[in-house]
């Protein structure tokens, strides 16, 4: 049956286990993310596909089920599963993803390796994206595509299917011309994101950068632009926009630009924050810290994040504040990565040692500065230490959005708590009662966290307090709406320019 909307994202939208001997399709266990938000746009359609990949020894083995009917909470929908072998997977998502592209994409020129990509098989991958998404879309249909990694599906889909609704989202930064043009494939990326109907980011910010790379490689009008709301507009935050391009013009076509930042789902959070339970545990752990206040930073371990530049700004703050030994820990949590990508095993050893040397020299046998956790915690355990947090410490030096930030704020029902906040992660626009910091200034880094231990319990709760309105209002759940919306206004504009045609 073909679809009237087409998801188009690396991952699969369920967890594929082995229960005695046969594949069973579960539920994502926790419905808080992006992925249970694409699925609850299946009940905007009659049919619905989801495109994704699958490791593949042999693609060819007659076994491989490209094709699964699925059938849970969201409806039924199809999910048309691309087999990828080993190498394909490494060239494509290892090698010229996270290897070329990801270091461009948060300004980290220096790491950009070009060498070792391939790109004839990024190539081969992304057109089979697309024609899995031509299969599967019916006439007229929305295709919906997710992330850097495709690029290219847009442009070889809109080669494919001239009548299709064709938006592309960003979950990531993206950076202006004079860093984005590094790509060698710089053209080619372009061109087929400007094939989109619809080409969504999380800010204003990134929206324009956008632009500044398409015209520095086009000849693209920009034809409409709209003020920022003013509550997105904060003189204390690096990624402030005033105003924004949302509607270009290049061969004949019109090409909305959307800003629209991904948030959380605050109703289950909020269901799970006040559940008896964790909120006995949260006070348990509590009461075995004692008079030890708690600072929490949860993330990935990536260069991007700026996990050692924050352990190196803890120890600073105990080096020049000799009354808050003892009286002070971090939970520093900092999720490994693939190992076997050098970029991130270097990024883990540096937590490790400098977590290590902080201990070494600060610690005692009664107290130890920093808990160093390398694992992904359960996300009701992680909800736990968000209401026990006195503060939480998210300073990456860049990030597209960060949704740890979100998360702790949603979690603090009781309307306590601080959050500082670097102002190079995307949240920083909206969440700019938070404690703004400098991840590249030790004074700035520094300040932030003593401030926020010392903050008086009325300013904490008045920050909160509208901290809590904003992710309430820019939640998950808002978000699809305007990604609803974009879709319906660019459907509606492709009728009437063929009306009047």
């Amino acid at each position: 049956m073909s679809s009237d909307l087409v998801i188009v994202y690396h991952r699969q939208p369920y967890e594929e286990i082995e229960e005695n001997g046969k594949t069973v399709f579960r539920e994502n266990k926790s419905p808080n993310g992006i992925v249970p938000t694409l699925k609850s746009f299946f009940g905007t359609a009659e049919h619905a596909s989801w495109i994704a990949w699958k490791l593949a020894e042999d693609p060819a083995h007659p076994d491989f089920e490209k094709v699964v009917e699925i059938s849970d909470a969201h409806g039924d929908y199809t999910v048309s599963r691309l087999p990828l072998t080993k190498e394909q997977v490494s060239s494509f998502y290892h090698v010229s993803s996270k290897e070329a592209f990801w270091p461009i994409l948060h300004s980290f020129k220096e790491k950009f390796n070009y060498d070792p990509v391939d790109w004839p098989t990024f190539r081969e991958v992304n057109w089979a994206f697309a024609e899995a998404a031509a299969r599967e879309a019916g006439p007229g249909a929305r295709v919906w595509i997710h992330d850097y990694n495709l690029w290219l599906v847009p442009g070889y889909l809109r080669q494919l299917r001239s009548d299709v609704t064709i938006s592309f989202f960003h979950h990531t930064p993206f950076p202006a011309a004079d860093m984005f043009n590094v790509l060698p494939w710089r053209r080619e990326i372009i061109k087929s994101l400007l094939d989109c109907d619809i080409v969504g980011f999380h800010i204003p910010r990134y929206a324009s950068n956008f632009v500044s790379v398409v015209r520095s490689l086009f000849d693209v009008e920009v034809i409409e632009r709209a003020a920022v709301e003013p509550e997105l507009i904060s003189d204390g935050t690096a990624l402030s926009e005033r105003s924004a391009p949302t509607l270009l013009s290049f061969e004949g076509r019109q090409i909305t630009v959307s800003s629209a930042s991904v948030g959380v789902s605050v109703a289950f959070i909020e269901e799970r924050a006040t559940d008896p339970q964790v909120q006995k545990d949260a006070k348990d752990i509590r009461a075995a810290l004692g008079d030890c206040r708690l600072i929490l930073s949860v993330g990935r371990t990536d260069y991007t994040k700026g996990g050692v530049d924050q352990l190196e700004s803890f120890e600073r703050v105990l080096t020049d504040n000799p009354d808050l030994r003892g009286k002070v820990k971090l939970m520093h949590v900092s999720v490994s990565a693939d190992r076997n990508m050098s970029a991130y095993a270097r990024t883990q050893t540096g937590i490790e040692e400098t977590a290590g040397r902080i201990n070494g020299r600060f610690g005692t046998l009664q107290w130890q500065p920093i808990a160093l956790i390398s694992r992904a915690i359960p996300f009701d355990d992680l909800i736990k230490y968000y209401l026990a947090a006195d503060v939480a410490w998210i300073t990456p030096l860049v990030d597209g959005m960060n949704l740890v930030c979100k998360e702790y704020v949603a979690a603090r029902t009781d309307g306590d708590g601080v959050l500082v906040l670097s102002e190079f992660a995307g949240a920083a626009v909206e969440l700019n009662s938070a404690v703004i910091t400098n991840p590249f200034s030790h004074r700035s880094m520094d300040q932030a966290i003593v401030q926020a231990l010392e903050m008086p319990e009325e300013e904490r709760r008045e920050r909160m307090q509208e901290l809590r309105r904003m992710v309430g209002k820019y939640s998950v759940a808002a978000w699809g709406e305007s990604q609803g919306r974009a879709f319906a206004d660019a459907i509606a504009r492709k009728q009437t320019a063929e009306t009047e045609a």
